[in-house]
C-alpha cells in the first residue's frame, strides 16, 4: 500500500476516534405532544458538529418504547461505538437498567445522564440497583450541583454537564418596569404543583386587579389540569387565567416574553430547562426553593426563592418585584447573564470530550 493510501487510512481512523458513532437512548416524545427533552437537542447538536448519531425511542407506549430501545441497541450494535443513556427514577429506571444490561452483554461502553429531582429518593430506596447501573458506566453526567451532591454515594466521579439551551433563540429585554403579567411553563402534573399558581393569583388580585396568568404545558393526565382549573374557579380568578396546552420549542421564547414574571411552583425539581428559558428572556423568576433550584437561581440576585406550597410567600415575592424597578432590572439582567453560561456553544464541547474520552478508555 502506498504512502498516500496509508495516510488516508490514518485520517479516517483519527476522525473515527474524534467523533465515534453514538447511540442516544432517551425519550424522544416532543412530536407526540410531550415536553422536548435535552436528548433531542443533543442529537441535533452532535449531528451538526459532524457526529454520526442514532436515537431511540419515539414510541409512545412504555413497553413499546423499552422494546424499541432494546431492539435498536441490539440490531444496530455494529453501527455505534458508544451509547449515551438517560436515567430517571421510578418505572423509567427499569429502561436504563435493561438497556445498560444489554450494552454490557454486547460489549458497548456507555455514558449515563441522570435526571429528575426524585432520583435521590429513589436511589435511597434501591441503592444496589442504582450502584450497579452507575458503576459500569464509562462516565456519569449530571445537570446540577444538587444531583452531583445527592448521587455522590453511588458514584464519586460524576461530571457536571448543565442542561443547555440556545440562548440566541430567546428574545431578551430588561424588566425595569415589570407588568403584572405572569407565566408558568411546565407539564400539568402533581410534581410541579400547578394548583399553587391560581392560589397565588388569587392573593395578588386583591392588590393588583389587572394581574393575569398564562399557564403553558401539556396535560400529563393525572388530574392536575382539572384540579388547577377547579381551583381557579373556586378562588374566583378563572377569568384571569389562560391555559395553553403547549407551544413548539421554537416558540417558547416568544410565548415567555409576553409576560414579565415567571412562576415555578414545583414541589420537586432538579435544574428545569423552563426556568433557564425564562432567565434567558430576562423574566423575573419567582420559584419554590426545592431540589436543585438553589443551584440554578441565586436568591435575590437572579431570581427570588420562596418556601414550597406557600401562595402568600410567592405572592409577596411577586409584589416585591413589581413594586421595585431597580430590583426587577437587577434580577432580569443577572438572569440573562446566568443563562448565557448554559449556551450550547459552551456545553456541547464538554459533551464531545466526555464521549471521546469514554471511547478512548478502551
Amino acid at each position: 500500500m502506498n504512502r498516500a493510501a496509508l495516510a488516508g487510512e490514518g485520517e479516517v481512523r483519527d476522525r473515527a476516534l474524534a467523533r465515534p458513532p453514538v447511540l442516544i437512548v432517551g425519550n424522544f416524545l416532543s412530536a407526540a405532544g410531550a415536553s422536548r427533552g435535552v436528548c433531542e437537542d443533543l442529537v441535533l447538536r452532535l449531528r451538526g458538529a459532524g457526529w454520526t448519531v442514532q436515537a431511540t425511542s419515539a414510541s409512545r407506549g412504555r413497553l413499546r418504547r423499552l422494546a424499541d430501545m432494546l431492539l435498536t441497541a441490539w440490531t444496530r450494535r455494529h453501527e455505534y461505538a458508544i451509547s449515551q443513556v438517560d436515567v430517571y427514577s421510578g418505572p423509567a429506571f427499569l429502561w436504563a437498567l435493561a438497556v445498560t444490561s444489554l450494552l454490557r452483554v454486547i460489549g458497548k461502553p456507555y455514558v449515563l445522564t441522570l435526571h429528575g429531582g426524585r432520583l435521590p429518593r429513589f436511589s435511597r430506596r434501591w441503592p444496589r440497583s442504582v450502584r450497579r447501573v452507575l458503576k459500569s458506566a464509562r462516565a456519569v453526567t449530571v445537570p446540577s450541583g444538587y444531583l452531583l451532591r445527592e448521587m455522590k454515594p453511588y458514584r464519586a466521579d460524576m461530571v457536571l454537564l448543565p442542561n443547555p439551551l440556545d440562548v440566541a433563540a430567546y428574545p431578551f429585554s430588561v424588566r425595569s418596569q415589570p407588568r403584572p403579567r405572569l407565566v408558568w411553563l411546565r407539564a400539568f402534573h402533581e410534581t410541579y404543583n400547578p394548583s399553587l399558581a391560581p392560589a397565588v393569583l388569587a392573593v395578588l388580585v386583591a392588590r393588583i386587579p389587572e394581574v393575569s396568568l398564562t399557564m403553558i404545558g401539556p396535560d400529563r393526565g393525572d388530574g392536575s389540569l382539572e384540579a388547577t382549573l377547579a381551583a381557579a374557579a373556586r378562588l374566583g380568578v378563572a377569568d384571569r387565567l389562560r391555559v395553553v396546552p403547549g407551544v413548539p420549542k421554537e416558540d417558547v421564547g416568544r410565548a415567555l416574553s409576553e409576560a414579565d414574571v415567571f412562576l415555578n411552583t414545583t414541589n420537586v425539581d432538579n435544574t428545569p430547562v423552563s426556568v433557564l428559558e425564562a432567565m434567558a428572556c430576562g423574566l423575573c423568576v419567582v420559584s419554590t426553593n426545592v431540589g436543585g433550584i438553589a443551584d440554578l437561581v441565586d436568591d435575590g440576585r437572579d431570581g427570588i426563592l420562596v418556601r414550597p406550597a406557600d401562595a402568600a410567600a410567592m405572592a409577596d415575592a411577586i409584589l416585591r418585584v413589581l413594586g421595585d424597578p431597580s430590583l426587577a432590572a437587577r434580577l432580569s439582567g443577572n438572569a440573562r447573564r446566568k443563562a448565557e453560561l448554559f449556551d450550547w456553544s459552551i456545553v456541547l464541547p464538554k459533551w464531545e470530550r466526555v464521549l471521546q474520552s469514554a471511547v478512548l478508555d478502551d
